[in-house]
């Protein structure tokens, strides 16, 4: 069970939020991002599908990457919140057969997680954010993911 924390700071330039992931957290969503932003995708695919150009993604994958021996904090903007549940959401459609059935099997051997890994890390992200922009002053929300 996974358990993400946002603090929501809306001083200074913008939106804003704190993350604390664990390793296998941020090894799952830099999977995910990686995977839609392939080295042969253009800004134009990238801004369709995640809604942000190649330096934004790429500068959030290197963020993500790295030795993270124990949970981490990180600050993400709204944009790159967005584009983390674009990639968490979007992975799973590729693995999806002719007849409409999901190939979980394809999916975990390609990703290295389970679909309901990237369903709980997404609905997790979801979840605090809305809770976030409900709340009108900084807030602390926590968001679990099973």
């Amino acid at each position: 069970m996974a358990t993400f924390s946002f603090a929501h700071d809306v001083s200074g330039s913008g939106a804003s939020f704190s993350a604390r992931l664990l390793p296998s957290e941020a090894r799952a969503l830099h999977e995910a991002l990686s995977y839609c932003a392939r080295t042969e995708a253009d800004d134009a695919y990238l801004n369709l599908l995640l809604g942000v150009g190649r330096d934004v993604v790429d500068a959030l994958l290197t963020r993500l990457c790295g030795p993270h021996a124990g949970p981490f904090d990180i600050r993400l903007r709204p944009d790159e919140l967005h584009m983390l549940l674009c990639a968490l959401t979007n992975a799973a459609t590729h693995f999806v057969q002719a007849g409409g059935e999901f190939c979980q099997e394809s999916f975990h051997i390609r990703l290295g997680h389970f679909r309901q890994d990237f369903d709980a890390l997404a609905l997790a992200i979801n979840n605090a954010a809305y809770v976030a922009y409900e709340t009108p002053t900084t807030h602390v929300t926590h968001a679990v993911a099973e």
